[in-house]
Formats: C-alpha cells, structure tokens, sequence
C-alpha cells in the first residue's frame, strides 16, 4: 500500500511540476519548431545516447572490479539497458538503480557488492556532474545574470560537492556504534571503498574523466535536440546549463525524473535570457531520447529467458568489498 501512495504522490508531483513548466510557453513557438523538425539531428542524439550507455557501462565495470565483483562489459550494457527502461516508468534513477542491483545480484555477486558497486557508481557521476558544474561556474554566472539563478547555481555545485565529501569523511570514522548497526556499518565501508578508488591512481582519475566526458555527452544530446527543432540554443549553452538542471533532475521526487527536468530547465532558459518555450522542446525531445532507449531496454528485459537464480544474489551477501 505504501508503495502504491509513493507512486501516486511521485506521479501527481511529475503532472504539477509539467504544469508549472508549460504555464508560460509559447505554444504558436512550439508548434513552429516542431513543424521544422529535423530527423537526422534527432537520430543524431539518439547516436550519443547510445554512446553514452556505453560509457557508462565501462565506469560501471570498474567500479564494480574494484568492490570485488568482476563484470563484463557485455552484462554491464544489458544490466544498464534494463535498467533504463525502469527509470522511465519509477522515480527518477532509483528503479533503475534497484534493477542493476538486483540483476547483478542474482548472477553471482551477491547483494553486498552488487549494492556497493551501482551505489558507488552513482555516486562517482553525481560527483564529476557537481564537479563540472564548478568548472563552469565562471561562464555559468556570467551567462545568468539573476541574483536567485546564481545563488542557485552555487548552492547547488558547492552544495553537492560539500555533500560528497561528508560522504567521504565517513569512512575516515571508526566508531564501534557505527559497526554495530548494519546500515551504518555498510554505509561506512562504502565510504571507505569510495575513498579508495577515488585515490588510487588506476581507478581514480580515469573513472573521473570519464564521467565528466558522460556529462559532457548530455549537453550534445539536449544541443542535438535544439539542432532538430532550429532553436537558438548553443553548445555552450547546453554545457553551462544542462549540467546544473540533470544534478536537480536526480532527485527522486517524480517519474523518471519529468517534471524536474522540465521546470528546472525552462527556469534555466529564462535565467538565461533564452526562450522558455525553447527550453521544454529541448527538454521533452531530451526526455524522449532517454525513453527510446527505455523501450528498447523493456524489450531486452521481456525477452530475456534467464533462470531466476535467487539463491546466487544470496551468496556472499554479507562478504563486503575488499579495500
């Protein structure tokens, strides 16, 4: 029951926050940009989409390495597609997150490090997206000259990144209460493992300049949208804006993260001085990118014939990744 008032409350937000993101859009604009719409640059984002699952699953498969748990590029990529296509119908990245979980599980890792190593590898692309959104920050001021939007704008680089060292810091603590509790306990050791390939030379700086290079694939994406429908809106914009909105879209407040997104950006637009309406066309055909790649996730996840071995996510679930 409680799953279900979660899911309604997550669905009203995602239809009140769309509401608030189409109030002041232009709609005779709307409808001139898609009259103009140009396939090849949306094939175009479907392309770095692609792309950029396939990044991802390489910084997943390192990751996951490191926490003890070897995986395979191939299994990486199904995991991730599947998981794509429960980002579109649960709160933003959480379902998705809780499939790889539970895929990589039952084939052998076990809960522990199969938790460990998606966790993780969350928590290394939220770091490099709040890191890139500082790195731009001089631009990002300059280009919004709103006293709230800058505000916002640092609050939510330093803000994220002071989070993330905090989760850091964790590891640094060894206090008995902190062992006896299993969450803490767990939360402490992931903090420990975080610090570790984050360190290391091997894993640290190439995990971290991939991700910022995933990031970077996002702006091309929203750019590639924008090309499809002749808005105005340049790379430089998509680098200095989408940054800051995906950091808001990852808070799982509403269905795969619409709404956020979309209000988040179009406020983003207007801080900017560009068009609002510009701003939920380039959003949506975003969304839309991500959905494509949803579906055919569903369809690799309803198609697969795989043994659901239970008793394989079990093995080793209380064994914690090495450090």
């Amino acid at each position: 029951m409680r799953q279900v008032v979660s899911l309604v409350a997550k669905a009203t937000i995602t239809l009140v926050l769309l509401y608030f993101a189409v109030g002041h859009t232009n709609f005779s604009l709307i409808g001139e940009r898609l009259n103009r719409l140009d396939i090849a640059w949306l094939l175009a984002a479907l392309a770095v989409v692609g792309a950029q699952l396939v990044l991802i699953s390489v910084r997943w498969q390192a990751v996951a390495q490191r926490c003890g748990a070897p995986l395979t590029l191939r299994r990486a990529l199904r995991f991730n597609l599947i998981a794509s296509f429960f980002n579109q119908v649960l709160p933003s990245t959480v379902g998705g997150d809780a499939v790889r979980i539970w895929l990589f599980a039952r084939e052998g890792a076990g809960w522990s490090k199969a938790t460990y190593s998606v966790l993780l590898d969350r928590f290394i692309g939220v770091l490099a997206l709040a890191i890139l959104v500082v790195i731009f920050l001089p631009w990002g001021l300059e280009l919004i000259a709103n006293p709230i939007g800058q505000a916002a704008l640092l609050l939510i680089g330093f803000g994220s990144i002071g989070s993330a060292l905090a989760f850091i810091a964790v590891g640094y603590f060894r206090w008995d209460r902190l062992q006896q509790w299993s969450p803490t306990r767990h939360l402490t050791q992931m903090a420990v493992t975080a610090r570790e390939i984050l360190i290391a030379a091997r894993t640290g700086p190439p995990l971290m300049v991939l991700s910022l290079f995933v990031h970077v694939l996002s702006a091309a994406i929203a750019w590639c949208a924008a090309r499809a429908v002749a808005s105005p809106f340049e790379f430089v914009h998509a680098l200095l804006l989408l940054p800051p909105v995906m950091l808001i879209a990852t808070i799982p407040i509403s269905i795969a993260g619409w709404g956020v997104r979309e209000s988040a950006l179009v406020l983003a637009f207007s801080y900017a001085g560009l068009s609002e309406s510009d701003g939920l066309i380039v959003s949506v055909l975003l969304g839309g990118a991500y959905f494509v790649f949803g579906l055919m996730g569903g369809a690799v996840w309803l198609l697969s014939r795989e043994p659901m071995r239970f008793s394989a996510a079990w093995r080793s679930s209380e064994t914690p990744p090495p450090v």
